[in-house]
């Protein structure tokens, strides 16, 4: 009985021994890989849901870019692994792969364009060669601020301080609610809205239109 329990364990020793060879790298494998996980480099794109830092904290040798706008310039027709190499990303031949540029905006391969396929509102030409008209308007309540018999135009109007400086060159005489009070004013602007000019004229007002380019009275 004893030779048979001597023989059982005999066998067991290959067992154990084939075991504890295989769980022994696994072990080793697991703590190389936790080692690796804090050791590892954290890079943009893993922190880009990190909270920003408060503003007081930010000073001029803290300042940084934001996780993942700042990306290395690539680096085309330096071979194929690089990833934009042989035809750095134009494809293999055709018209938008030569020299210069491809096709003019708007062209459609020869079918007839958008532009020209969608339906054209009558009297307002649209395309390269037509303008539109921007007024700066002038309300009446501008011109109340004047004094009666006074000549107003618009530089007038920003020397007492009633209007401001704007980006537009002409001018066009709008009326407002509680309309025109002062009486006798000459009103030179570009253009006049058929209200505007007729509380001006009845309050013996005169309307002078100005010409857009040479900004000279319009003879009636």
């Amino acid at each position: 009985m004893f030779g048979s329990m001597m023989f059982m364990m005999a066998g067991l020793l290959p067992v154990q021994g084939l075991l504890g060879g295989g769980l022994a790298p696994s072990r080793g494998v697991a703590a190389s890989a936790s080692r690796a996980a804090v050791d590892m480099k954290v890079f943009d794109w893993k922190v880009r849901d990190a909270p920003p830092p408060e503003l007081e904290t930010i000073t001029l040798g803290s300042l940084k870019p934001a996780p993942g706008s700042h990306q290395k310039k690539t680096r085309k027709g330096r071979g194929v692994s690089a990833g934009q190499g042989v035809t750095c990303g134009f494809g293999n031949r055709g018209q938008k792969a030569r020299a210069g540029s491809g096709t003019r905006p708007g062209f459609e391969g020869g079918q007839t364009p958008l532009y020209r396929r969608l339906p054209k509102w009558v009297g307002k030409p649209t395309g390269p060669g037509h303008t539109k008209k921007i007024y700066g308007l002038v309300k009446l309540s501008m011109l109340n601020t004047q004094p009666e018999g006074s000549t107003v135009d618009y530089a007038a109007l920003i020397e007492s301080k009633a209007a401001t400086k704007d980006k537009f060159k002409l001018k066009k005489v709008v009326s407002s609610p509680g309309g025109l009070t002062v009486k006798g004013l000459t009103v030179k602007a570009h253009a006049f809205t058929e209200s505007a000019k007729t509380a001006i004229e009845a309050n013996g007002g005169t309307c002078v239109l100005l010409s857009p380019t040479t900004q000279l009275p319009i003879e009636a």
